[in-house]
């Protein structure tokens, strides 16, 4: 039981990376820069929770649904695989709305366009 929140966060980094290599958005788009981005990314948030937890302010919570593994004080395991699921699902949901952004104001200027044709 102490390894299902592992599991869930190692499903949904699955399904991002299904996502990604489907519609080509971050890692099938340029790799390099993909990891680039996702370890300055992974690495801020990792730093912020250090902040905290030396702060007092972030604490690890007690869970049967987590392994137990600490990776530093009060930084359990699970927050690095999570961290790097927030980070990518960004990635993904930031090129993805991007294009769809491009794609509507595309849209918008054809259908201006051609109603300026005599």
């Amino acid at each position: 039981m102490g390894i299902l929140y592992l599991l869930a966060l190692l499903v949904a980094l699955t399904g991002m990376v299904m996502l990604d290599r489907r519609f080509r958005l971050f890692f099938w788009q340029d790799a390099r820069r993909a990891a680039i981005v996702l370890v300055v990314g992974v690495l801020f948030f990792l730093a912020w929770d250090l902040s905290g937890i030396t702060a007092g302010i972030f604490f690890r919570g007690e869970t049967s649904f987590m392994t137990g593994v600490l990776v530093g004080p009060e930084l359990p395991l699970e927050e690095v695989f999570f961290l790097t699921m927030l980070c990518y699902l960004t990635m993904n949901l930031f090129e993805a709305v991007s294009r769809m952004l491009a794609r509507t104001s595309l849209t918008a200027r054809t259908r201006s366009m051609e109603g300026r044709r005599p």
